[in-house]
């Protein structure tokens, strides 16, 4: 019996706005062990044109993701719930090892299972590139 990670379904507005919270915290932290282990381990992923299956996977692309993603900053903003989804839009601020700036713009839909894993998560993302002045995050 796996443990339950809580808030977990069905959700509110206030549970809905904690797992929004508590994922943009886990992500801020650019820890692929921490972020992953929000994730059923058979999790399904769309991320732009990549598609994973499970939490190894997951892991192994967040660690490729922070590698060339330096100094990520992001903010999640709660959409709209139901009982077991959730949907958000976040924009998130990098640079490449180039130095050269981008905010990243999309939105994610997420499915959790019973115990509050998010079991299912498809994302869609766009690019801008700006200058280091004009950082908002």
């Amino acid at each position: 019996m796996k443990e339950q990670r809580h808030p977990v379904p069905p959700f509110n507005q206030q549970t809905a706005l904690q797992k929004v919270k508590a994922a943009e915290d886990a992500w801020n932290s650019k820890d692929p062990d921490r972020v992953s282990k929000a994730y059923t381990t058979d999790t399904e992923w769309r991320n732009r044109s990549e598609f994973l299956k499970g939490r190894d996977e997951v892991k192994a692309f967040l660690e490729r993701k922070w590698r060339k993603e330096l100094d990520y900053k992001l903010r999640k903003e709660l959409w709209a719930f139901t009982a077991n989804k959730i949907a958000v839009r976040f924009e998130y601020e990098w640079h490449n090892p180039d130095g050269n700036w981008f905010r990243s713009y999309g939105n994610e839909m997420w499915e959790f299972d019973e115990d509050g894993y998010m079991s299912r998560r498809f994302a869609s993302i766009n690019d801008l590139s700006i200058q280091a002045a004009d950082r908002h995050l």
